[in-house]
């Protein structure tokens, strides 16, 4: 009997379908969901519909397959994606046929579709050189697969988008009687080419590691300067590519431009600490929460909080990167949970083109503590997450007014209320942020206060 394990992270859209489709394929007894410490409705979703749902004990894909196989209760396991809808009929049968009629211990798919860029400029030109026997794979970095269990207890699975060529490379190294199997055709979703570099960088990490620790003496490793090439043309044919279309960045303000916070920073100045700690502690619900902080600032002049605002340092170097950003084409603005009159003002300051923001309301300049939270952060049918209120809810608000496909943006942010800007963009950046979940959703994870990476990242 077969298990099917589907590594999942946010897929509320699809999983219903992927649980559905294992559950009634002949001889899959069990469908075990390895959830990756979803945000939305993941969990709950595959439980209704007859999975066995597990937390991953550590973040990332590698850990959720060996999690999942440790939990398998059958010999033979088969591994699906969980954002595909929907999987040609016979997938998991022709994946695990072979397997259970003794011809193979291992099975990868392949599938009507081409074989993507990295696959095509990294992954086979190091495999020609590392390990050629594996060229005879036309679509090596696939995630749908099937094998003994036996055969997955022993292999070192990578948590990176190395995770996939890792597996059949250790699997070729084991002398496994594997296959390569097609599946028929399916939409599988491409990586937007900002997020590339890091894909082909952790592939060939990959293949480099698994030939060095190989010890086979017919490597020769001083081959290894080809990757070199392979990267340079790579990012000459991504650069051409990207200098072409309209782009966007989108900063964060808090924590992220500013090195610091402005409500926080006004509760130290206005002896208003206690009262913005009560209200954070006690409301969960983004638009009250939003409501009541805004009555801290009752009674204060715009003046007071432009000097507040004054008073937090910019990241240093950030107007000069701006200019630059705009040079290469990029529209750049500010998304931010603060306030219209302090987005403004920063904007100005720093020769953006745009700040979206909640906006403070004010009589004879002196706030009366209500603030209008704009049309454009709530959740709508277009909305790529089911929060009430999200930032990446302004994010396509802005790209639609440009014409820019979210593929073309790059969004820096830190907090949590950054998250799903960040996953949603072409190329998600985590700034200066302790925030685990942050960091491993971002594309890139710069760690010191400097965007000066964002010329190297931005053609």
């Amino acid at each position: 009997m077969i298990t099917v394990i589907i590594p999942a992270l946010n897929e509320e859209e699809t999983i219903a379908s992927v649980v559905t489709f294992a559950k009634g394929q002949p001889q899959v007894t069990e469908v075990i969901v390895v959830d990756d410490k979803s945000l939305d409705k993941t969990v709950s979703i595959a439980q209704e519909n007859g999975a066995k749902v597990i937390t991953s004990t550590k973040l990332g894909k590698g850990a959720s397959m060996k999690d999942g196989i440790l939990c398998a209760t059958n010999d033979i396991i088969a591994f699906l994606d969980g954002d595909i809808d929907p999987y040609p009929h016979y997938t998991i049968k022709l994946m695990t046929d072979p397997i259970l009629q003794g011809e193979v211990d291992f099975v990868k798919s392949s599938f009507n579709r081409n074989a993507g860029r990295v696959t095509e400029l990294v992954a086979k030109p190091l495999l020609s050189i590392f390990f050629p026997a594996l060229i005879r794979f036309n679509q090596p970095l696939s995630g749908m697969i099937a094998g003994k269990k036996s055969l997955f207890l022993q292999l070192d699975f990578r948590d990176d988008y190395g995770v996939d060529i890792g597996i059949l490379i250790d699997m070729h190294l084991m002398n496994t009687r594997m296959r390569e199997i097609e599946i028929g055709y399916i939409e599988n979703k491409s990586k937007p080419w900002q997020a590339l570099g890091k894909m082909s960088k952790e592939v060939a990490q990959t293949i480099i590691i698994k030939a060095a620790s190989s010890k086979n003496p017919n490597y020769n490793f001083e081959e290894i300067g080809v990757l070199n090439e392979i990267r340079s043309q790579m990012e000459f044919a991504l650069d051409s590519h990207l200098s072409s279309l309209n782009k966007m960045i989108v900063f964060d303000m808090d924590n992220t431009l500013l090195q610091g916070r402005f409500i926080d920073t006004c509760a130290e100045k206005f002896k208003f600490k206690k009262e913005l700690m009560n209200i954070r502690s006690a409301e969960s619900d983004a638009i009250i929460l939003t409501k009541r902080i805004a009555t801290l600032l009752k009674g204060k002049t715009i003046s007071e909080l432009i000097e507040v605002a004054e008073s937090i340092p910019i990241v240093n170097g950030t107007k000069e990167i701006v200019v630059q950003l705009k040079q290469r084409g990029y529209i750049v603005g500010i998304i931010s949970d603060s306030y219209d009159c302090i987005t403004n003002h920063i904007k100005t300051k720093l020769g953006m083109d745009f700040s979206l923001s909640n906006e403070l309301e004010f009589s004879k300049s002196i706030c009366t503590g209500e603030v209008k939270i704009p049309s454009f952060l709530f959740s709508n049918p277009k909305s790529l997450c089911k929060h009430s209120l999200c930032k990446t809810n302004a994010l396509l608000s802005i790209l639609e007014k440009y014409n820019i496909p979210k593929e073309n943006c790059i969004a820096i942010g830190d907090s949590i209320n950054d998250l799903c800007m960040i996953k949603e963009a072409g190329l998600g950046i985590a700034f200066c942020t302790k925030d685990e979940l942050v960091n491993h959703h971002a594309d890139i994870v710069i760690h010191e206060p400097n965007f000066t990476e964002l010329l190297t990242l931005a053609k």
